[in-house]
């Protein structure tokens, strides 16, 4: 596979994820937040599965125990991220939920650092600054403006910065499909326990959510997966994070275009700085990796 072919499957992951806000919004006029997380998660995990044995197949080296908790940690960090932002999303709009997410960018290193150690470079004091900022902006000159799914949608990006750094821990260990179907297996878990217990799920309601779980389930979350998996192998992670996060602009395009959402010049100078920020995270990454 060449480069560009890469960045170009990249771009279509993008658009998938970017995408799949709208169908999680839509989502939440039939089912529950906890309902909606496990069923994507566990439909993702039977089609990941035939892969998974496939790789397991193939490999070498046996399963270690510290192989299994990580992955096990992975998916309590999947799962609270995602119950939040869903959450988030009964009352968040669609852009708002797209670019408070993409805080995790922001949030990442901190986390590294705490779990790990790695130090802190300048260059991303200054992407929080300008995150702060954005966030600022966004909500129009004033935090005061965003409702409780926006704060939950922008807690949620600390859960998925910590799921980055999970993953990364568990990248070298191989298996990445095996690692997949196991992380949603525990989200799938403790997320349907949590729906069986606090939400009403009836089968109008699984019914109705079918596109929206089917979207998020199989193509949001299996395909693309293995999309990217593929598609990492012929350019770096770094440059493949910075494309990736374009996702953030297709949520954003496809909120305008089927919800009629719109951001005011001060919200789109606070979204605009978002992305910035993160990008600019993930510069510093690859000027790292070039060292």
């Amino acid at each position: 596979m060449t480069r560009i072919r890469a960045d170009l499957l990249l771009l279509a992951c993008a658009a998938i994820w970017g995408f799949a806000f709208l169908f999680q919004k839509s989502a939440m006029n039939h089912i529950g937040p906890m309902t909606f997380v496990g069923t994507r998660a566990l439909l993702a995990t039977l089609v990941l599965m035939p892969l998974a044995w496939l790789e397991h197949r193939r490999a070498q080296v046996p399963i270690g125990g510290r192989y299994l908790r990580t992955g096990i940690f992975a998916g309590l960090a999947f799962v609270t991220g995602a119950v939040l932002q869903q959450t988030g999303l009964i009352t968040a709009s669609v852009t708002n939920t797209a670019f408070l997410t993409a805080l995790y960018v922001v949030i990442t290193p901190f986390i590294s650092f705490a779990l790990t150690g790695t130090r802190i470079a300048p260059l991303i004091w200054l992407a929080v600054m300008i995150s702060f900022i954005g966030t600022w902006l966004l909500g129009g000159g004033t935090l005061t403006s965003f409702g409780i799914g926006d704060y939950l949608v922008a807690l949620s990006a600390a859960f998925w910065a910590l799921h980055m750094v999970i993953a990364g821990v568990a990248a070298p260990m191989g298996r990445s499909v095996l690692f997949s179907v196991l992380q949603f297996s525990v989200v799938a878990l403790v997320a349907l326990a949590g729906a069986f217990t606090f939400e009403t799920i009836t089968l109008a309601g699984l019914r109705g959510a079918l596109p929206d779980i089917l979207y998020v389930g199989v193509l949001s979350t299996a395909i693309s997966f293995t999309i990217l998996t593929f598609a990492l192998r012929a350019t770096s992670p770094s440059e493949a994070a910075i494309i990736v996060m374009m996702e953030t602009l297709f949520a954003a395009f496809g909120a305008w275009l089927i919800f009629n959402e719109r951001l005011s010049f001060t919200g789109a100078l606070g979204a605009a700085a978002i992305l910035s920020a993160a990008i600019l995270v993930q510069l510093q990454q690859l000027r790292l990796n070039r060292k």
